[in-house]
């Protein structure tokens, strides 16, 4: 999943904070800026969403592969769009340094400046790199970064800290240095490149966003999506649209991913000897991914329930694994009652389960064809975790409350923006199942195929 996680201090950030100022003075302050509808710009966990951010959520399972959400940074602000991926820390964005292999065009790249390059001797690099140390000739020299990914795809880069611009829920709008990767050398072998700019990691780590913004006092370190299947949605970023009845399930406290209890399979509501499934939370990863055997165990199951009905066997250059009907379908209510619904049962929870209807495991393609869409994750490089992605998480609040270390999910409308989102914030503000920017390589050993032959640049000055 993730760059290296990291222990900064509240005390350590803010320092950070009050040195980054010298450089962008005024800007840390919703006061510094005209409130809208002259609403108080002081902070009051649980009244009048002031310490959470809300943001309306782009994108779809398939064709685009991605969900993702608009952030402004810089002085003047400049909007750029980034995948939501609750698998990795650090957030990162392609940038003008120059750079070799971005995807976005030169006027839509991230232009960083001297001033705010991220030494290699500060805390927040120490931070980026936990639980190891940056590799420095000079403590004065740039900090550094390289994330790899499962995919083979990786992004090479320098650490640096700008401002970003964020409203609150009750429409004060503050301007505040945050810490992220300025990417400049991107490989990603896949047949499509990511669409987005970059990447808004969302993980437990002290190197995310929201861990930031939790050592400022500015929200409690608690997110939410609520993915549609129609594409769209919304992201949180605190806990005031955390609904009440929730259901929740401990997180592994010592793991760098979202990783639940132990899991069990059953198919159709009936137990499949399947168990003890170590299960990770990714929104960066479009698709469900088992083990190998798991993997191969569904599969079966599916292919058994099917023997009787009227689908047969197709190739599609969607994903690995399709069916096609007596007639193309047209939605993935067209072919549901085909399907049994699949569920994970976690161990170690007062019964906790997620019911994945076939909507939550199928697609249906353009030529009209349902689509498999659980995938082989030993074959992607993942060893023996699993991975529950978008797919499987959509039509459902989801939320990763870090205060806590647990995580829970209730069925939800996800095709409309709650209602305390008024339309001066609505104002403001393709990857394919073969490109996992969800899952860092750095958990896995690379395979044989594996190449090590592209020359990079690395500690590029900028």
């Amino acid at each position: 999943m993730d760059v290296k996680k990291s222990k900064a201090t509240v005390a350590l950030m803010m320092m950070f904070m009050m040195l980054f100022l010298v450089n962008f003075p005024g800007c840390f302050s919703a006061a510094s800026q005209q409130p809208i509808n002259k609403k108080s710009t002081h902070l009051k966990p649980h009244n009048g969403f002031q310490s959470s951010f809300l943001f309306p959520v782009t994108g779809n399972v398939y064709p685009l592969g991605y969900y993702s959400i608009s952030l402004s940074i810089g002085n003047p602000p400049k909007v750029f769009e980034f995948d939501i991926d609750t698998g990795s820390d650090l957030t990162w964005v392609q940038c003008d340094a120059p750079c070799t292999g971005c995807t976005k065009p030169i006027d839509h790249l991230y232009k960083p400046q001297k001033h705010i390059l991220v030494s290699c001797e500060h805390p927040s690099c120490g931070v980026v790199h936990f639980p190891e140390s940056p590799h420095c000739e000079k403590p004065d020299d740039q900090c550094d970064f390289e994330i790899d990914y499962v995919d083979h795809g990786s992004v090479l880069g320098v650490v640096v800290a700008d401002v970003f611009s964020l409203r609150f829920m009750n429409g004060s709008l503050i301007h505040l240095p945050l810490t992220f990767g300025c990417a400049y050398d991107l490989k990603n072998p896949g047949p499509y490149d990511p669409p987005a700019a970059g990447v808004l990691g969302l993980g437990n780590g002290k190197a995310s966003i929201l861990s930031q913004l939790r050592s400022f006092d500015l929200t409690r370190n608690v997110l939410g999506h609520c993915l549609s299947g129609k594409g769209g949605g919304f992201l949180f970023l605190g806990d005031d649209l955390v609904p009440s009845g929730m259901s929740w399930m401990p997180v592994s406290a010592n793991s760098k991913h979202y990783l639940s209890s132990p899991a069990e399979v059953l198919f159709d509501g009936k137990p499949t000897g399947i168990k003890d499934l170590k299960v990770v939370f990714d929104s960066g990863s479009s698709y469900t991914y088992f083990g190998f055997q798991v993997y191969e165990g569904v599969l079966n199951l599916v292919r058994e329930s099917l023997t009787e009905k009227t689908l047969d066997t197709v190739q599609d250059k969607a994903l690995p694994i399709c069916w096609k009907g007596t007639k193309p379908f047209k939605s993935v209510h067209d072919v549901k009652n085909y399907f049994s619904t699949l569920t994970l049962k976690f161990k170690d929870t007062q019964n906790i389960q997620l019911e994945l209807q076939p909507e939550a495991y199928l697609i249906v393609t353009e030529d009209g064809n349902a689509c498999f869409g659980i995938l082989n994750g030993t074959e992607a490089g993942l060893g023996d975790l699993n991975v529950i992605g978008d797919i499987s998480l959509i039509g459902k609040m989801v939320v990763y409350d870090n205060e806590e270390q647990r995580i829970g999910w209730i069925s939800a409308d996800c095709n409309r923006l709650p209602n305390s989102l008024d339309s001066n914030y609505k104002e403001d503000i393709q990857r394919p199942y073969a490109a996992n920017f969800g899952i860092l390589e750095e958990n896995h050993p690379k395979t044989q195929g594996s190449s090590e032959t592209n020359v990079r640049v690395r500690n590029r000055e900028l």
